[in-house]
């Protein structure tokens, strides 16, 4: 036998407990830092992808049940859209269009003294379409004429209205009525048009 075991062996029964007990410590010491430690830090990172994935999970699930609703309402605006571009004439609509204007002043029984197209006003996707107005006629027939307008397929904004004082023309009383007539149009190409048309004003 070993004389080192031997004289553990021969140790009082308290010194050899002790000897274990320090044995025993020392490899649960090197068992938990080379080996447990590791496998801790391990696991407390495969929790918090765990729960990471978790929340991202239900996220998801969260997104995916309002799928269909975030559909439905992209589709409610695409008609939306859709509507309201056909509410904007296209450039070769816009004669025609300003010759309805003069045409329902003169059907609700106004001369008209100067009817002059001005320059187009580009906004992006549309482009805004003035008309100087310069009427005769009475507050009755501008009041029809304003309600005729409004009431068109198109767009027409009246804007800039000024009455002048009544004249008495063949015992009625006739008012000088300027205002501009603002239709709109849509421009094919939108916002890269509006920046064409910048770009050729500033030359």
């Amino acid at each position: 036998m070993d004389a080192r075991v031997e004289k553990v062996l021969n140790l009082p029964t308290y010194q050899r407990a002790l000897i274990v007990l320090v044995i025993v410590t020392a490899i649960g010491a090197g068992f938990y830092f080379t080996v447990y430690q590791g496998q801790v830090d391990e696991y407390s990172k495969l929790v918090e992808r765990r729960d990471a994935a978790q929340v991202q999970l239900q996220k998801n699930q969260r997104i995916a049940a309002k799928l269909k609703v975030y559909k439905e309402e992209y589709a409610k605006l695409q008609e939306d859209l859709k509507l309201a571009l056909g509410e904007l004439p296209l450039k070769k609509e816009i004669p025609s269009l300003l010759t309805n204007i003069g045409a329902l002043a003169k059907e609700k029984g106004l001369d008209i003294i100067r009817f002059q197209p001005k320059g187009e006003n580009v906004k992006g996707f549309y482009a805004e379409v003035p008309v100087a107005l310069k009427l005769s006629g009475s507050y009755h027939q501008a009041a029809l004429f304003f309600d005729a307008v409004g009431k068109m397929e198109r767009i027409v904004n009246i804007q800039g209205l000024k009455m002048g004082s009544g004249k008495d023309v063949d015992g009625k009383t006739n008012l000088a009525i300027d205002c501009s007539a603002i239709t709109f149009r849509f421009i094919e190409g939108g916002t890269a048009q509006a920046k064409k048309a910048k770009k050729g004003g500033r030359r």
